[in-house]
């Protein structure tokens, strides 16, 4: 018996020394663990790319409708001068890129109060936790749904629905080749999708950092009522600060961080010109300190989100 069993354990034995994979699993980099994090968002939260899908369908539906008055309204643009042609030609299309950058702004808003939020009110955080994934790597897959995701799904999908509706113009503008150079001339088109990817990056990723952070702070803090607790606080520091010390100096940081001084500092205005490259200015928006004092914020607040949900347990 006991020959036997040495002379099975032997193999075994040289087994296991010489092919170490055969007891070694493989390991998963974090890089992989964030990649699969980010992608249970997306099949959790269908809304991130349904909402702007839906709002992108309606509008080419109105669009299409809108393209009997096409050849008229083409007629009456080859009677201006370059700039006015240029504005009128550009103006749909920059209203759908505004659309879906307000969507996909909302749905930001609402998703980052609910990350954390919600899976502690469904207590799915019980099982998430038993994961081998970190808080930290599960608080940057959420934070880089708002940052990162929703800016590039905004960009693809304005994309192919600026192209739809320059497909359809073209062929609604067949018989007339004037209206259809004029359109093509004046339209600007890649100059115009890289504008918006600037804008994307520059405002909605990089500048807007702070705010999403802060609001997955918040929501990995409130037991109930995530968006009153995401904005209420705000309200009443700068009651507090007006009523105490009769300044605003709290609002004119929250107008700085969301109002339109933000346009001065990645754009510049005053340039009359049909390229929308032309009034770029990234240097000096990459060497603004607020920038960086955001992103060192941003950067704190996720810290401050991740070591909540450590301890943070279900609602």
């Amino acid at each position: 018996m006991n020959t036997r069993s040495n002379s099975v354990s032997e193999p075994a034995r040289d087994l296991n020394m010489n092919d170490s994979r055969v007891i070694t699993p493989a390991g998963i980099s974090a890089i992989q663990r964030l990649y699969w994090s980010v992608r249970r968002e997306l099949w959790e939260y269908r809304s991130i790319y349904i909402a702007p899908l839906a709002a992108s369908a309606l509008f080419l539906i109105g669009f299409l409708i809108g393209t009997i008055r096409l050849p008229g309204k083409m007629r009456a643009a080859m009677a201006l001068d370059p700039i006015q042609q240029h504005k009128m030609i550009e103006q749909p299309f920059s209203f759908a890129s505004g659309l879906i950058m307000a969507i996909g702004f909302v749905v930001a808003i609402f998703y980052s109060l609910d990350a954390l939020h919600g899976e502690r009110r469904d207590r799915s955080i019980l099982f998430w936790k038993s994961l081998p994934v970190s808080d930290l790597t599960t608080v940057l897959s959420k934070a880089s749904i708002p940052i990162v995701v929703i800016p590039l799904l905004t960009f693809a999908i304005t994309l192919a629905l600026q192209w739809i509706m320059l497909v359809l113009s073209t062929a609604v503008l067949l018989g007339n080749r004037a209206s259809i150079g004029t359109l093509w001339t004046q339209l600007s088109w890649f100059q115009m999708s890289m504008a918006l990817l600037y804008h994307l990056v520059a405002i909605h990723a990089l500048w807007y950092a702070p705010i999403w952070s802060w609001l997955l702070l918040v929501s990995g803090w409130a037991r109930r009522a995530a968006f009153l607790w995401a904005f209420l606080p705000i309200l009443a520091v700068g009651v507090v600060e007006k009523i105490a010390f009769n300044t605003s100096h709290f609002a004119a940081l929250l107008k700085y961080r969301m109002g339109d001084s933000v346009a001065g500092l990645a754009y510049t205005e005053g340039i009359v010109s049909m390229d929308p490259l032309m009034h770029l200015t990234p240097g000096k928006f990459l060497l603004t300190p607020g920038l960086w004092v955001g992103l060192a914020v941003a950067a704190l607040f996720l810290f401050a989100a991740a070591r909540l949900r450590r301890y943070r347990g279900p609602i």
